[in-house]
């Protein structure tokens, strides 16, 4: 009987909810209406008849921190099981059931579930993944519901498509996740035998073989020594037989499968062709084994055999293997420097081995004796002399000889790295000059110079006339830039010709450049340098072996040498001029052991007296600050800063390459030769150069030197006026009054030196 509708006597049933709307279960799509929304609630939340409810999903409690969807807190987590299961077997004398072990994966991320079965040997059944992954439902009458986490536990049994899993342990990661839970663990149990698998293994077990099985293991030794190749060296005296040869080999012995290989080592021209290989990769064999019967080489051999197989016969295994084949082969413990190895009727001598092996055998073996042998080839051997045919007249005659080298015309190859080291390279040039007069007989040509320019790249020359006014000559190019053949050169000979290279010229050589005699009579300054400073390509410029052809004929003259010193230097300044040092090496050797004139110069500017004085310098300053005035450069406060820049470890010091590059850098307007002598003035003992006094120096508003005189300096640097021209056609300078001879140039001789040199400082003469 309910209650009167009264006051106090109702009940609010909408107490905690909060929406009272209706459903949305219409929708248009692409035009189309359609009704969805089984799983839609009613009013206030409430469940409708019919309603779709979704299964719930496992439960895991809150964590300390940022919450996270399961999906993203499990990934990559798996809960692991060890079950097995029971499977009936019908119709089966040896069988009722079978016990199958097999592996349960719970995702805790997705409540999916996987399960695999081990795979087994000759199972005859399907392994593997037994389930899928998947959401499994649980049996009537809660299929609506799924398996989550807390369905599973040590020693639980939980049933999937028909068939029951018992959980009987699990790893450990399992079991902490679990016990995090609140669950606590079963006890591990065993999983029964299985009496097929029991039945099985007994059957094998009593099963006696006619003879024990062989395991070869041919892997361990593959991954072991897969790439390892013993290299030796062999040789093979072929000498007895017709036509021929000592022929030279390599065997290769590979310890992945103990097989040999053997290749010949063709020489060039031997008349041989270049076969790929001279052994094929096998075995080897000692010996020249017999080919086997048909049958012989079996896994198993077969004694005999009582009735026809299908019949109840028997048959009878060699157990004892009496009749197996086996092979005898080589082997690395067979191989040893000096040892001779029979490669099927041929006898090779192994007479060394690489690095590699020498070491596999030290480790090894304990081999320590490496020493190589060495053959006993009979000299048999005719040297073969090549002849090269005469020159055609086409081409040059290194390009007709390449010719006639191959059978496809290649050209001439050039000296590629003396061309890369000796070409022109920031202020070397590597060009030698020399001033040079004809020797003719013609009276209108002896008056006539030239200018030699020597390329050190590749031996080549060119001779160019500086034009003069009134004499009758054009002047310019007069020979163009090549190779100079030497005089009396057979033009269409079997022979290379010879060419002039850059140390057949020196100071009083005659050469004859296309039957032009020229005599060389000066040189500029930096062909002095470089050949003083390569005195080894250079003989005439090498001032120890002046000195050790002066010294013999100075022993026992030492009072000679002083008078003659003191009666041309009346005023005992030390020194005397360039002509007094020829008039005394003329005394010294006598006209036939005379120093030419290249050996003289190089005398003469070695103990040459030319000190550099503080008028030089400010000489050269104000040539550099009237430069930079001319250009007007004054940022001479960046200068500093990018030295300062360069300066790291605020020495105050840089090296002279880094300054050149700052100065360049910088666009400083001052020629290359002036730069390099004034670094020359500024550098210390350890070849660096102070940037801040360098810089204030050059600065022509605060450092003014004063005016410039006009005379030119006399200093040996770059900056003198060269008479020598730079590139192919353009005209020198002068060869006017600014041409200074370099005996001019030497001036005074510091003749004690020299005779130290000569005498030795404990016999210097009073």
């Amino acid at each position: 009987m309910a209650l009167p509708f009264l006051p106090g006597n109702s009940f609010d049933r909408n107490i905690g909810k909060d929406k009272f709307h209706k459903s949305h279960y219409f929708e248009r799509y692409n035009t189309v209406p359609f009704q969805y929304g089984d799983d839609k609630v009613g009013i206030g939340g409430d469940k409708l008849p019919g309603q779709r409810i979704e299964a719930p999903t496992s439960k895991y409690p809150s964590g300390i921190g940022k919450q996270l969807p399961t999906w993203l807190a499990f990934e990559k987590q798996c809960l692991s099981f060890d079950a097995y299961f029971q499977e009936t077997v019908n119709e089966r004398r040896e069988e009722q059931y079978r016990i199958r072990r097999c592996k349960v994966y719970f995702y805790p991320e997705d409540d999916t579930i996987q399960v695999v079965e081990p795979r087994l040997a000759d199972t005859g059944i399907p392994q593997g993944t037994i389930i899928r992954r998947h959401r499994i439902a649980k049996p009537p009458p809660e299929d609506h519901l799924f398996y989550t986490v807390d369905d599973f536990n040590v020693g639980n049994e939980f049933t999937a498509y028909g068939k029951k899993f018992r959980l009987v342990s699990c790893d450990p990661f399992t079991a902490n996740f679990l016990r995090k839970l609140g669950v606590r663990l079963g006890e591990p149990e065993p999983i029964p035998d299985d009496p097929y698998m029991v039945h099985r293994k007994a059957y094998t077990e009593s099963m006696q073989p006619l003879r024990p099985y062989e395991r070869i293991d041919k892997l361990r030794q593959f991954l072991d020594h897969d790439r390892h190749v013993l290299r030796f060296f062999c040789f093979w005296d072929d000498t007895e037989s017709l036509y021929g040869d000592p022929r030279e080999m390599v065997l290769h012995y590979f310890l992945a499968d103990d097989t040999i290989e053997i290749r010949e080592v063709i020489p060039a021209n031997s008349g041989r062709d270049s076969a790929p290989c001279f052994l094929r990769r096998q075995k080897l064999p000692r010996g020249v084994p017999q080919i086997p019967l048909p049958g012989t080489i079996t896994d198993r051999t077969l004694l005999n055999v009582f009735g026809h197989p299908q019949r109840g016969g028997r048959y009878i295994l060699d157990s004892l293997k009496i009749g197996a084949y086996k092979e005898d082969i080589y082997t690395d413990r067979d191989l040893t420097i000096g040892a001779s190895l029979n490669v099927y009727g041929r006898k090779f001598l192994l007479c060394d081995c690489d690095e590699f092996t020498k070491e596999y055998y030290r480790v090894k073996y304990g081999l320590t004796d490496f020493t190589p042998v060495k053959p006993n080839i009979p000299e048999t051997r005719i040297p073969v002399v090549r002849e090269n045919p005469p020159y055609n007249g086409w081409g040059s005659e290194e390009d007709s000889l390449a010719n006639c080298k191959s059978l496809i015309p290649v050209a001439p190859k050039a000296d590629f790295m003396k061309f890369m080291t000796k070409d022109k390279q920031g202020l070397e040039s590597f060009i030698l000059r020399f001033y040079a007069q004809l020797i003719t007989d013609i009276p209108v040509d002896k008056d006539r110079v030239f200018v030699i320019n020597c390329f050190l790249s590749d031996d080549t020359f060119s001779v160019y006339e500086p034009p003069r006014r009134n004499s009758g000559f054009k002047g310019g190019l007069f020979l163009e830039r090549g190779r100079v053949k030497k005089p009396n050169a057979e033009r269409f000979g079997v022979d290379p010709p010879d060419y002039y290279s850059p140390s057949d010229l020196y100071v009083g050589a005659e050469v004859i450049f296309n039957s032009f005699k020229f005599l060389v009579l000066d040189a500029d300054e930096y062909a002095y340098k470089y050949m003083e400073e390569h005195s080894a390509e250079f003989p005439y410029s090498n001032i120890k072996k002046i000195h050790d052809k002066l010294r013999p004929f100075v022993k026992e003259r030492c009072e000679e040498l002083n008078a003659f010193g003191k009666n041309q230097d009346p005023d005992e300044t030390g020194t005397f001029g360039f002509q007094q040092l020829e008039c005394l090496i003329y005394q010294l050797t006598g006209p036939q052991h005379a120093l030419n004139k290249q050996e003289l110069l190089t005398l003469g500017r070695y103990h040459a007296d030319r000190p550099l004085t503080e008028i030089q310098h400010g000489t050269l300053l104000g040539l550099v600050q009237q430069a930079l005035r001319r250009h007007a450069f004054e940022d001479f406060g960046s200068l500093l800063q990018v030295c300062r820049r360069a300066d790291p470890e605020k020495t105050g010091e840089i090296e002279r390459e880094v300054l050149r590059r700052i100065c360049k850098s910088n666009r400083v307007p001052v020629p290359d030769d002036m730069l390099d002598t004034l670094m020359d003035f500024s550098s210390t003992q350890s070849g660096t150069i102070r940037y801040e006094p360098f810089i204030n120096q050059l600065n022509w508003r605060c450092e003014h030197v004063g005016a410039v005189p006009t005379v030119p300096c006399d200093y040996t640097g770059n900056l003198e006026v060269d008479w020598l021209p730079t590139t192919k056609g353009e005209p020198p300078k002068s060869l006017g009054p600014s041409y200074i001879p370099q005996s001019e140039k030497i001036g005074r001789v510091r003749y004690q030196s020299l005779f130290d040199e000569l005498c030795g400082v404990d016999n210097r003469c009073s």
